[in-house]
């Protein structure tokens, strides 16, 4: 399938998808995050797929937030489920059995930070440029930024970003823990890939019920959270996986993973 705002690439059993609007900085409109939610239901569908990188087309912009001639025509009503939509299909990234990078090559502000959030791992350039500055605009985030902001960085540093609208260099976001890593801006897609590949080669089973554990995990209290983990821990005990991993380890070759 073909999209008007997005590319979607495989490379083996990893998915490239390039927010594709380099005009206006890859800015997120309806329509975009509409493909958005398309594409990545299609990949979490695809069983060659097993990671997702997610960046953004040119050298200026990741996604430089919503696009706010577009916001600029919406009635309170449409913004509101301009809002839920966005929300929805970032809780789908964020919720996808596979394991989703973020390569954040320049401005990731507003609905372009929101995005990266939702992704399970962050990488940036050492141009990028990160922030919430919605209430520069009168309105504020509303694509999960009051949430997942205080979830990845204290609440103090959220609310610092969300109501000075600053801009954040990456170095900055990954001193916060809003970034994983910053590496030079040529460097930004092979490292990605090279974490990537590196997934890939896990147990896909295993990756999928970790990231359960994870998200699920931090909206219980810790003793329900361990509970959820040895649930789960059990169940990969029920799969071929788990046998031909123990094997191979016991046999000193490389596991041959089947996602069964």
């Amino acid at each position: 399938m073909t999209w008007k705002n997005i590319l979607v690439e495989k490379e083996e059993n990893i998915a490239i998808l390039t927010i594709n609007r380099p005009k206006v900085l890859n800015a997120l409109n309806a329509e975009t995050v509409e493909e958005i939610g398309q594409a990545v239901e299609q990949l979490e569908a695809d069983p060659e797929v097993k990671v997702i990188i997610i960046t953004g087309a040119g050298e200026r912009a990741f996604v430089a937030g919503a696009d706010i001639a577009y916001m600029s025509t919406l009635t309170p009503l449409q913004a509101r489920d301009f809002a839920r939509k966005g929300q929805q299909v970032l809780t789908k990234i964020e919720n996808l059995s596979k394991p989703v990078i973020a390569a954040i090559n320049g401005f990731a502000l507003g609905g372009g930070c929101e995005l990266a959030m939702a992704c399970d791992i962050r990488v940036a350039s050492e141009k990028a440029r990160l922030g919430q500055p919605e209430v520069n605009l009168g309105i504020m985030a509303g694509f999960g930024g009051t949430q997942r902001l205080p979830r990845l960085v204290n609440p103090g540093w959220a609310k610092e970003i969300l109501f000075t609208a600053d801009q954040y260099d990456a170095r900055t976001a990954q001193s916060i823990g809003l970034v994983n890593h910053v590496v030079p801006p040529e460097q930004l897609l092979d490292f990605c890939r090279d974490m990537a590949n590196r997934i890939a080669q896990r147990g896909p089973l295993a990756i999928r019920l970790t990231k359960e554990a994870v998200n699920e995990g931090l909206e219980m209290d810790l003793e329900k959270a361990l509970a959820h983990e040895a649930d789960l821990f059990g169940v990969l005990f029920s799969t071929e996986d788990s046998k031909e991993g123990i094997a191979a380890f016991m046999e000193k070759r490389k596991a041959e993973f089947k996602g069964k």
